[in-house]
């Protein structure tokens, strides 16, 4: 830990000339809970003498709608792509110094200038991943091949899946040919219509310990986020993955400045830590996604480099589709889900 410490201490030191001391020694961190482990912030607090305040949200929309109201004040927020590209194109973000982050550098190309910051000027991914369907063997009579598969009449009662609505009416437009991101009422009434033949099959809405469920054998199929296939497998590695070939989808979570922070200086100084290698390779193990820093892959675990959730074969991920902003028919996916919860089995 002190050698650690003492190559990020010269790292800082290296750093151009700042006005650190003009800023009070603290930083409103606002993320998930536990998104950011309690190690990455003890080193950063070690390091710099900077103390980190850990605000928590519990939904993307909700994390946006405190930075709308503007009556607190973050210093570094960490959210999706999808609602990072709606407060950018509202003016609630502001711009990177990059003098200030100079293990930028360091990052993967293929996860820069994407559609939520096109020239990099707002934000630096944190982790990325993509959700896949996972399953037993043991006690699924047919194969799963992809999405369309989840409806097949075996599957009664034993599947869960994550309870959010883009992925999920998404998952379904993609078994009709149709893009995650569909904004076209008749296309969106046909999806309803197909969302609606799966729920017999529905066991679960579960965001959360989608795994437990699994695990448990309370359900033995289920659809979720990259985290949670990796904690499936750890505890059972017979249990299969499935890439859909209907494709697949991508989203990055990446770290930002919100236009009213009060304490900029500080908070690009915890983003150029983030992207250490040693430190993003640290993230990624406890955060089970994928790590946007190419150094950083000396620093995991081969195991856990390698597992088939993370190593996504590259020809699957460049057709892979991020969930984007549909504006006003973000209401209509919502309704769909909604209705499609209060359905009967």
């Amino acid at each position: 830990m002190k050698k650690l410490l003492i190559v990020f201490l010269c790292l800082l030191l290296s750093l151009p000339a700042i006005s650190i001391a003009e800023e009070e020694k603290v930083l409103n961190l606002f993320t998930w809970e536990l998104y950011v482990d309690d190690q990455t912030i003890a080193d950063f607090e070690a390091a710099t003498g900077i103390k980190i305040n850990y605000a928590t949200f519990d939904t993307n929309e909700g994390m946006l709608a405190k930075l709308q109201l503007s009556n607190e004040s973050y210093d570094v927020v960490i959210a999706s792509d999808f609602v990072i590209n709606i407060a950018r194109k509202a003016g609630l973000l502001q711009k990177l110094n990059y003098d200030l982050i100079p293990n930028a550098a360091g990052l993967n190309p293929g996860m820069l200038n994407q559609y939520f910051d096109p020239e990099n000027e707002y934000t630096v991914p944190y982790v990325a991943g993509t959700p896949l369907i996972v399953y037993n063997p043991d006690f699924v009579d047919i194969e799963i091949t992809g999405y369309e598969s989840l409806w097949d009449e075996s599957l009664r009662d034993s599947v869960v899946v994550m309870d959010d609505a883009r992925n999920i009416v998404g998952i379904t437009l993609k078994t009709m040919g149709q893009s995650f991101n569909v904004t076209d009422d008749e296309i969106l009434a046909q999806a309803a219509e197909k969302l609606a033949k799966l729920r017999p099959n529905i066991r679960a809405f579960n965001s959360d310990t989608p795994y437990v469920d699994l695990l448990s054998m309370e359900c033995t199929v289920a659809y979720m986020f990259t985290p949670y296939t990796l904690i499936a497998m750890d505890e059972n590695p017979d249990l299969k993955i499935v890439y859909p070939e209907e494709g697949v989808g991508f989203g990055i979570d990446a770290a930002f400045i919100p236009a009213n922070a009060q304490h900029p200086e500080n908070a690009n100084l915890f983003i150029n830590f983030l992207l250490d290698p040693q430190i993003a390779a640290q993230v990624a193990q406890a955060q089970y996604f994928v790590c946007p820093v190419q150094a950083a892959y000396e620093y995991i675990p081969e195991a856990l480099r390698n597992n088939p959730a993370l190593n996504i074969p590259d020809e699957l991920l460049k057709d892979a589709e991020f969930i984007v902003d549909v504006g006003d028919y973000e209401t209509k996916f919502q309704n769909i889900w909604t209705d499609f919860k209060l359905l009967e089995k």
